[in-house]
Parts: structure tokens; sequence; C-alpha cells
């Protein structure tokens, strides 16, 4: 039986690795300074814009650039700020009210990933108004043009600011899902530093490696390109020499700069070649727990790339060799380990934990399903597994003391 699901799986995602070139896929226009907002918004016949957001970022007085912007440029605006770290249908719903309520016609997201996925899902449903956003959730399920769409990241990681995809929480049941088509991808990305100032060490670190996952997935994964190989080479090494200095020194603005830059990168990259089991064991917590993305994907990466083994092994060695860890005089499984433990040891310098918190034993087997169903068979991953295998993976990065 599993024999017939793997065959199923790679006849999927070689079908997909060969629309790829034929796919609308398109890259944000980028600007990089508020003081630009509003001309953008006039260039797109924007009368009122609805910005979403969440408290976090509003305490923190990053949403205040967006708001001086929009007056100095008469535009009219409404805000909604009640985002959840993974954000649910009912925060979509909430917004759309809000945008309906003040006769929007645009969006501004600002935040992680998690205001930039709500924002989206909001554009959908107003593509949409007569599906809800369990029906648009999926692949390729929305076609129509969204409102013009900005987003804002005020992260280093998620990469949602170039992606086609928002990742929604189902509030009745708990499961996250994609909702994922191409009119997803953001019409312009403000790329601008100095909103991630602010963004403490830990989140910091969470967030970068979240972004480092990105383009590790889609280096190591069966549905590369040229172009996706290199963005997320390109993404590595970014993030390997520079992430420490953003978290050790949150204003080294070319550190913080850079970081942008890869996580920008990986988003587009795993755009088109996807991601992988990370994800999906990641995701799973999310839904459930309301464990943070990028804090998941980064206690669980080493676990899933040491199980991978042997498949991605010339692979890891490549982005050993990238980042300076390992050298050509390495074996393929040497490079590997080395990528491995580098990652590993970066985590520990910056304090991010090796084990989750609040996973239930009782659980793990929903977890699991969920997992496999998300991943199998859209992404291509290196080595197909099964649910049982995939259930090992959340015994291994719980913390049973807890």
């Amino acid at each position: 039986m599993f024999f017939i699901k793997s065959l199923y799986c790679r006849v999927f995602q070689t079908a997909f690795r060969m629309a790829l070139p034929v796919l609308p896929y398109r890259e944000p226009e980028i600007f990089s300074s508020c003081a630009d907002l509003g001309k953008v918004l006039e260039k797109e016949k924007t009368t009122s814009v609805l910005v979403v957001t969440d408290r976090g970022i509003v305490n923190n007085g990053l949403l205040t650039p967006i708001e001086d912007a929009l007056k100095a440029s008469n535009i009219k605006y409404a805000v909604y700020d009640d985002t959840l770290p993974n954000p649910t249908v009912i925060n979509v719903e909430d917004a759309l009210k809000v945008y309906y309520t003040n006769k929007c016609n645009a969006i501004v997201a600002i935040g992680g990933g998690s205001a930039i996925d709500c924002g989206k899902a909001v554009g959908v449903r107003v593509a949409y108004p007569k599906r809800t956003v369990n029906q648009l959730g999926g692949k390729l399920k929305a076609w129509r043009k969204l409102p013009t769409f900005i987003a804002v990241p005020t992260t280093a990681g998620t990469g949602s600011e170039a992606t086609l995809a928002a990742m929604i929480t189902d509030s009745a049941t708990h499961h996250k899902y994609a909702i994922m088509s191409f009119p997803l991808i953001p019409h312009y990305a403000l790329l601008d530093a100095s909103f991630t100032y602010s963004l403490s060490p830990s989140l910091t670190a969470s967030t970068g490696m979240d972004a480092l996952t990105h383009a590790v997935e889609a280096y190591i994964g069966r549905s590369t390109t040229k172009e996706t190989r290199r963005l997320a080479l390109e993404a590595t090494k970014l993030i390997f020499e520079n992430i420490y200095t953003a978290y050790s020194d949150g204003k080294n603005h070319t550190a913080r700069d850079n970081m942008l830059l890869a996580a920008y990168k990986a988003g587009i990259s795993f755009s088109k070649s996807y991601v992988g089991y990370i994800h999906a064991i990641a995701h799973s917590l999310g839904g459930l727990y309301g464990t943070p993305h990028g804090l998941a994907n980064t206690v669980i990466m080493p676990y899933v790339l040491e199980a991978y083994g042997k498949s991605v092994y010339k692979k890891l060695h490549r982005l050993g060799m990238t980042v300076g860890v390992c050298d050509q005089n390495d074996s393929y499984k040497t490079g590997a380990e080395k990528f491995i433990s580098a990652i590993n040891r970066l985590n520990k310098d910056m304090g991010v934990p090796d084990k989750l918190e609040g996973i239930k034993k009782e659980d793990i087997p929903s977890l699991a399903r969920h997992a496999e169903r998300e991943a199998n068979p859209l992404y291509p991953v290196p080595k197909l597994m099964t649910r049982k295998e995939l259930e090992s993976f959340y015994y291994k990065v719980t913390d049973w003391s807890k």
C-alpha cells in the first residue's frame, strides 16, 4: 500500500515540477520607505485602506509610520489589530467586516507572517464573497484578482511578503491549513529593516531560523529549479552570516537588512519549490496548540534533516560548503552532519530550545495524520515517510518534563 501511495505522490510532484515554467508566478514590486506608501496607493487609485496587524505591532509603535504616511496622502484607513499568532477564520471574518464597513479597496498588512496571512485571506474573501474561508482552503481554488495588497514584514522569517500561501487555523477544529493560489502573492512589499529593530532577541532567532528552514527545505526538495536553488543558497549564506549579529545587536541595520533580504529570497524559493515535513509537523502544532510557527520549525528542523539520511547528504553538504562549515574534501555524509551541527550550534548560541513544551501524547496520532495529509502528495520531500514515521518526531521534540 505504501508503495502505491509513494508512486502516486511522486507522479503528482513530477507533474507539478513540469508545470513550473508555465505557472503564473510573479514577484511583488519592492519599495523600501514608508514615504513611498502614499504614492503606491495613489497609483492604485486607492480611496480607503484596511490595515491588518496585531496588538504587539501597535504597542511597539510600528503602526505609526504607516498611519503617518496614509494621513500625509489623505488616504482614509481603518485598522484591524486583533490578529492572533496563528490567524483564525474568526480573525479573517472580523477583519473582513472592517473592510466592508469602511468601504476599503486596498489592504496593507504589517507584522509577521500572521498579519500578512490574515490580510491575504481577507483579500481572498473579498474576491470570493460567497465562499467561506474553509471552502477556499487548499491548492489553486482562488483565481480572481485580489484588492491591492501591500505586505510590510516586521520580522525576517516567514517570507509571506513573497509567497502564494496564507496559513489559517479553523477556529472550531484547530486544524491549520493553507490557502494557496497565485493571486495571493502580494502586489507590493515594503522592505524596511527599521521595522525589525524592536524584534526581541528570541523572536529574531526563531523567525530568522524559520527563514533558514524555508531555504533548506526548498533546496533539498525534488522540485527545484536553477533559480530556486540559487535563491536558497543565497538566503542560507545571508542567514548564517547575519542572524547572530541581528540577534545580539538588534539595531544593526546591515544585519537586519540582510536578514530581510534572506527571508524574501527564501520566500520566493519555497513558493516555487515548496517545503517539506518540517513545515507539515510545525503547522499541525500551530493549529492545535498555537505553537509559534518559527519556533516549531526551528526546533523540528535538525531532527527531520537527520531522519532524511543519505537522501539529503549531497545537498546538505553543498549548503555546508556555502556557509563555510565543511569543504569539498569532506564526504557528503560528513558535510551533511557538519551542516546539521552548525544549525544546532546556532540554535544553542541564540538560546533556542531543542524541545517543545505542551505536546500531549494522546494527540500525537491526530497531529501526525494532519501532517501527513498536508505533506503528501504536494510536498516534494527527499524521502517519503509513513504516518507512523512522522509520529516519531513529536516524541523526539517533546519535553516530557514540562
